[in-house]
């Protein structure tokens, strides 16, 4: 149901890994969040790789499709959220030309 809502949404996009046997390993999901404060931005709003394909270029593959479609959708960069007990999530970021630049705290309300 999800998926289906975000699949219709034209300020989203979701790309899909899979193996050559069809098996799925990894998912992105990236919207466009248009910002008072900021120049047009995408946001990474999910990304999934199975752990036994980490390390294999799953996840920057997935990376460079979103970047990818941010730039066809005329944004000036793309950012991310990451937990902060995530240290190996982290260094992959780095990695992939990504910068830490804010630590804060999420809040959520149910409705």
């Amino acid at each position: 149901m999800r998926l289906r809502h975000v699949l219709r949404q034209r300020n989203g996009a979701c790309f899909v890994a899979e193996t050559r046997g069809r098996d799925v390993v990894g998912w992105v999901h990236v919207s466009v969040r248009p910002l008072l404060e900021v120049d047009r931005r995408a946001e990474i709003d999910g990304i999934i790789v199975d752990e036994n394909a980490r390390s294999t270029g799953v996840g920057a593959r997935l990376l460079a499709e979103a970047e990818k479609w941010a730039r066809h959708m005329r944004c000036k960069g793309v950012s991310l959220r990451s937990n902060v007990i995530r240290d190996n999530a982290h260094e992959f970021y780095l990695r992939q030309g990504y910068q830490h630049y804010k630590t804060q705290k999420a809040f959520r309300k149910t409705l």
